[in-house]
């Protein structure tokens, strides 16, 4: 019997949240896992934070991931992940973009974006994978290309075969899109 896994995905509306969370529940469950996949929270229209929570396992009973439980925290952007790095487990991994997108205090000029960010949450006992995963976005040929770059740089960790984040690309992006993805991927795992 496997262990649930539990995989957070944090960032900012309109980053693709929704597509990577079905390319990973597609994924999970074509390796046979039952899966549960949250709902988008938070103001994913107006820019805001927003999670998506992932389990896999024999058995899950329930989407929802809760504090200093999370195997993996997936983030979009560097604040979001130290936003959400209380529901880190112990030994945990975060995996994030270093794009830094200002939240609405820093915008107004009420407050500045926190510095050290990696520093912090490494210090904070976390193992931080963090790349500009937006410069290797534009790479492949659209800086929307962020969520598969890091489901590509994710793919690292979870052992299980290409060939099935391949079908699991087919099964979850248009096909228009396809190939762009599919290069966004391959950038991200190097």
């Amino acid at each position: 019997m496997s262990e649930t896994k539990n995989i957070m995905i944090v960032g900012v509306g309109g980053q693709g949240s929704l597509l990577a969370s079905r390319l990973l529940g597609n994924l999970l469950m074509n390796g046979g896992y039952d899966v549960k996949v949250s709902e988008v929270h938070g103001m994913s229209q107006r820019g805001g934070s927003v999670v998506t929570y992932v389990r896999y396992g024999d058995k899950v009973y329930s989407p929802l991931v809760d504090e200093g439980q999370a195997d993996y925290i997936l983030s979009f952007e560097l604040l979001e992940a130290a936003r959400w790095l209380s529901y880190l487990k112990p030994g945990g991994r975060i995996i994030t973009n270093t794009q830094k997108v200002d939240p609405m205090p820093v915008i107004t000029g009420a407050t500045e974006y926190p510095a050290d960010l990696e520093a912090k949450m490494t210090a904070a006992g976390a193992e931080v994978d963090a790349f500009d995963a937006l410069a290797l976005a534009t790479e492949a040929g659209s800086s929307k290309a962020v969520n598969i770059v890091l489901m590509g740089r994710f793919s690292k960790y979870l052992d299980i075969a290409d060939d099935e984040w391949q079908k699991a690309l087919e099964q979850t992006v248009p096909a228009r899109f396809l190939e762009l993805n599919k290069t966004a991927f391959e950038l991200g795992k190097k």
